[in-house]
């Protein structure tokens, strides 16, 4: 494992994952990446000739063109005609030649200055490679750094302007690797408000396809990722290669197919509503990237992702610590309550197991509805019925943790705070406000703003015994134009970026013990540079178990199930109408850090008593679901009727299993575990039925339901 240099050949490896890249008079060549091959010796070379229209740096060597060499820099200007990973303005023009000057090998791991990184680990190695343009005098230093324990390496840049003329960067890519023509099949990760992750696969061919968002955020759309695999890659066989932005913003991400069939793929910061000028002697970084193999199918893919994420990217206070079971007021009360209601939902999930209770949007200001006082984050007591302070005491009393909904990125035209500083909110000069549910976003490229927010949530938190936080963003920004002129406009939505993590930073940091969840109108902002932060996501808004079932299972490919919040809701659901089983409803959420959010005071008995035990199993389980490996034994798709997953963790294993449609003279499903010990027993808890490994692994299980529509079931063995 490492890094390691030999002769004009650079070796990033890490655990059964490489990169080769070679040195070809400065030009940097991307020989190798894949399953990790010891030595090379030029194995897979490019067969080089004078292919019709390439341009030649060399006018002697027309066999050699930027526009067939498999690179990890797509150069604008010089004869490689694919999507450039970088295009600066340097006066006149924007062609850069950059050329290998100088390396070397770091002990470690690097953070990316102002931006989320993976925590500095010395169990990796980083190979710093210095690249310079003599005519633009522009430096280019690449980073790629190879984990011991993991398929992963992650990429990042930085360019540095050691002239003494400015230059506006256009294009700065975190990563791009140019493949061998193959056949290759594409999954991307899109969607909508309230179906988010929604899982595409594609063949590849000819031409360009990207995925982007220009929202201010990454969308519930889109997903900063792609996955390239092999044609015919299953979750047990086939090569996989994903790329993840570390990134919250405004992205890009493509793959493109020459029309030599070679494949291109990049992924970085979003040219919509980007420049960035870069003064003599200042550089500019780009937002990290993950690079993840696996030549074992995509499960082992997914696998790898998971636990690089957690045990690498999420804060080390939570990535082994289990998650509580909460309540949310949201969809028990809306707007409309008081004290007296809260603390009945209190007592009532205090009662049943509940761990923690969550005070959602309407605490503060002049918060009646979602037409106003975002940006007063004072304490409407009259409201509340006294302070919150003891609200909270009131609910910690009950044996509860409290959590509290914050919107901090946004401000209401109907507000003190937009009355006092008008000018926060980001906007162009003599136009109107464009709305979104009636609110505005602040605009935190600006360091007043960011202060101001430090000043106000540290003072809340400071002041109060709060357990948790549910951060919210619930519109994208628009408008952008709080700049002076046309050039530091474009660099706002990035600066914007900068300002967040800042405030992040600065709050997560100075409160550890405070659980923060991420929430952008449910999965907008679900993305690695928040899960840096954040290690909590609430997946989407929609609370249906049967719509969850697709959104989870997206999740799953990069993402650590401890990440992921699935509340159990009311039926009908409020977002789709539909009735589903309570059972049904508990297991689907049960996948994921199992919460609720209903009016637990309007529930029967019978159905108390059912939650009440939904969530004493939950807590047997939620070692084997949260820290588990993850395995998808059925997918969700256009035609399935049916889901199953499957967690292992130590001498347990849980699968679950949906169908969705009740069926009529159709045989029941069996289902196949995996990754059992085959001479091991493992017994079925609450039956005492005894099964062996290989009985479970080859024989299967077979599911069987009683009729009626959204059933489900679930099974949890012991190994003995």
């Amino acid at each position: 494992m490492g890094i390691r240099k030999e002769e004009n050949l650079y070796y990033i490896e890490a655990k059964q994952f490489s990169m080769i890249l070679e040195n070809r008079e400065g030009y940097l060549l991307l020989k190798h990446i894949g399953k990790k091959i010891g030595s090379y010796h030029f194995s897979n070379s490019i067969y080089e000739r004078d292919h019709a229209f390439s341009g030649n740096p060399d006018p002697n060597i027309r066999t050699f063109s930027l526009d067939t060499q498999r690179q990890v820099i797509g150069l604008h200007g010089l004869g490689d005609f694919r999507k450039p990973s970088l295009v600066v303005e340097c006066g006149n023009h924007s062609v850069t030649e950059f050329k290998l000057v100088a390396d070397r090998i770091i002990s470690g791991s690097l953070e990316v200055e102002g931006l989320p990184s993976p925590y500095v680990t010395d169990k990796a190695e980083t190979l710093e490679l210095v690249l310079e343009d003599v005519v633009t005098k522009l430096r280019l230093y690449l980073y790629y750094t190879a984990y011991e324990d993991y398929d992963t390496i992650t990429s990042f840049n930085r360019l540095e302007n050691v002239g003494s003329d400015q230059v506006v960067i256009h294009r700065q890519l975190s990563t791009m690797l140019d493949l061998p023509k193959s056949n290759y099949e594409l999954l991307t990760f899109q969607g909508a408000y309230a179906r988010e992750k929604t899982v595409r696969r594609q063949k590849v061919s000819q031409g360009i396809f990207s995925i982007a968002s220009n929202r201010g955020a990454s969308g519930h759309a889109q997903t900063p990722a792609l996955i390239l695999c092999q044609e015919g890659s299953q979750e047990d066989s086939g090569e996989a290669l994903a790329l993840q932005l570390m990134y919250s913003g405004n992205f890009q991400a493509f793959i493109q197919e020459n029309q030599l069939g070679e494949v291109r793929l990049g992924i970085g910061i979003n040219d919509d509503n980007f420049s960035w000028e870069l003064q003599p002697q200042s550089s500019f970084s780009s937002p990290l990237a993950l690079i993840t193999y696996s030549n074992q199918g995509l499960t082992q893919l997914s696998q790898e992702s998971q636990v690089f994420v957690r045990d690498e990217i999420m804060s080390p206070v939570y990535a082994h610590q289990e998650r509580p079971v909460l309540i949310n007021n949201w969809e028990a009360t809306y707007f409309d309550f008081t004290k007296d209601k809260l603390l009945e939902l209190a007592d009532d999930a205090a009662q049943l197991g509940i761990e923690l209770f969550v005070l959602d949007d309407g605490w503060f200001g002049n918060r009646f509805d979602d037409n106003r006082s975002l940006g007063d984050w004072v304490v409407n007591e009259e409201k509340l019925g006294g302070t919150l302070a003891n609200l909270i005491d009131e609910v910690h009393a009950k044996g509860l943790k409290f959590g509290l909904w914050v919107e901090p990125e946004m401000i209401s035209e109907n507000s003190d705070l937009y009355r006092q500083h008008p000018d926060w909110c980001i906007q162009v000069p003599n136009r109107s406000h464009t709305y979104s549910r009636n609110q505005l976003v602040l605009n935190l490229a600006n360091k007043e703003v960011v202060a101001y927010l430090k000043t106000t949530f540290d003072t809340l938190l400071a002041n109060h015994d709060i357990d948790y936080i549910k951060w919210d963003m619930n519109r994208n920004i628009t408008n952008i134009g709080n700049g002076s002129y046309y050039l530091e406009t474009q660099m706002q939505s990035h600066r914007y970026m900068l300002g967040l993590y800042e405030l992040v930073s600065y709050l997560t940091e100075s409160y550890p013990h405070v659980l923060f969840e991420s929430c952008a109108g449910g999965g907008g902002r679900n993305d690695l540079g928040m899960m840096r932060y954040f290690p909590q996501v609430w997946a989407s808004d929609n609370t249906d178990a049967i719509a969850r079932l697709p959104i989870q299972y997206g999740s799953s490919y990069l993402y650590p199930t401890i990440s992921m919040g699935a509340h159990v809701s009311a039926s009908p659901n409020h977002q789709m109408g539909r009735t589903t089983p309570l059972d049904t409803r508990g297991h689907v959420a049960m996948m994921g850090n199992l919460g609720y959010e209903l009016d637990l005071t309007s529930l029967s008995q019978s159905e108390k008593e059912l939650i009440k035990a939904q969530v004493s199993h939950y807590k047997q389980l939620r070692p084997i679901v949260q820290f588990g490996q993850h395995y998808r034994l059925i997918n969700p798709d256009e035609v399935s009727n049916e889901v199953a997953v499957q967690f292992n963790y130590q001498d347990n294993v849980l699968v679950t299993y949906v169908r969705i449609q009740s069926q009529i003279e159709t045989m029941e499903t069996t289902l196949k575990l995996k990754d059992l010990e085959e001479g091991r027993l493992y017994q079925l808890v609450g039956s005492g039925q005894v099964y062996s490994g290989a009985e479970l692994i080859y024989a299967g299980l077979t599911m069987s339901l009683v009729q009626g529509d959204y059933i489900s079931q679930q099974l949890h063995f012991q190994a003995l």
